[in-house]
């Protein structure tokens, strides 16, 4: 457990506040802290050769996909990194390229965390696609719940929020690259935001949910999009949405992570909504956990 987590005193101005504190979380600072702790404690830690670049986790409610990302997090245990790359969906807002915030810093009821501000205007430079744009990220959950477990995990680190909905191969590339080229020196973890697939029915999910994960094993985005494709063509499941809802920030987070020489994946875990107890069988999200190393 991360008991140092620092508070610090932002201007009001460039405080992005929670938005999905007492909904997706607890918005009890003891609460949360004791939730997410027990999220990471009962996952099973895997010892994985290497050294760890990036993580994918769930964005849902705690209830339900919270013992999921603990196994994310759980690898993070001893570790520390200057900065967290979070990439996520953006969900409602429009976004061309993509959306970046570059400066102040996000807060959940654990503190405050800065923005690496550097970092973030160095991405903005090398792709003039990413823009800053706090709107987008004013309401979006995919980023804000990863937050806790972080806060849970590291004792200091700094964080540049980047939110897109194009995930074109183009798109994709012109990100990833300024991302590799514009951490630097610096310690870098790479976090890809995504849940699974959406509101099939229980075993259809858990099908839809074994083709991705067999597929993102492999570190090939083409690869990944390929099964996605062909399996959605192939089973014309009528409640099947998506498969994965954040391709764009796979995609790119795979793609950040060649560049920076990470192309092992481990699948440290994978349920579904139907697998808690309050859970339902009749429309499913699924969830998945997974390392990357080099």
């Amino acid at each position: 457990m991360c008991a140092s987590w620092r508070t610090q005193s932002t201007p009001a101005e460039t405080v992005r506040a929670p938005a999905v504190a007492g909904s997706f979380y607890s918005s009890s600072r003891n609460a949360l802290s004791a939730q997410v702790q027990d999220f990471i404690e009962n996952a099973e830690r895997q010892t994985i050769e290497g050294e760890l670049i990036g993580l994918i986790a769930p964005h849902a409610g705690y209830v339900y996909s919270g013992h999921v990302a603990g196994y994310a997090y759980k690898q993070l245990a001893g570790k520390s990194f200057d900065t967290v790359i979070l990439i996520g969906l953006s969900h409602r807002y429009p976004v061309r390229g993509a959306a970046i915030c570059a400066h102040g810093s996000f807060r959940t009821p654990l503190g405050d965390v800065e923005i690496d501000e550097e970092v973030a205007a160095e991405i903005m430079r090398l792709n003039s696609k990413v823009v800053d744009l706090p709107p987008a990220h004013a309401n979006e959950h995919s980023l804000e719940v990863q937050l806790p477990f972080l806060q849970q995990s590291l004792s200091d680190f700094r964080i540049v929020p980047i939110l897109l909905q194009d995930d074109s191969p183009e798109n994709v590339m012109l990100l990833s690259q300024a991302i590799a080229q514009g951490v630097g020196d610096r310690s870098v973890l790479l976090l890809g935001s995504t849940d699974l697939c959406h509101y099939p029915v229980y075993e259809e999910a858990r099908k839809s949910d074994e083709v991705v994960i067999e597929a993102i094993a492999h570190s090939d985005t083409d690869y990944l999009r390929k099964q996605m494709d062909e399996y959605i063509r192939t089973h014309p499941v009528r409640e099947l949405h998506c498969m994965m809802c954040s391709t764009g920030a796979i995609y790119t987070t795979l793609e950040a992570a060649k560049r920076l020489e990470g192309n092992r994946i481990e699948v440290l875990k994978a349920a579904n909504s139907g697998d808690v107890p309050m859970g339902q069988h009749d429309q499913v999200v699924g969830y998945m956990a997974a390392a990357i190393y080099r």
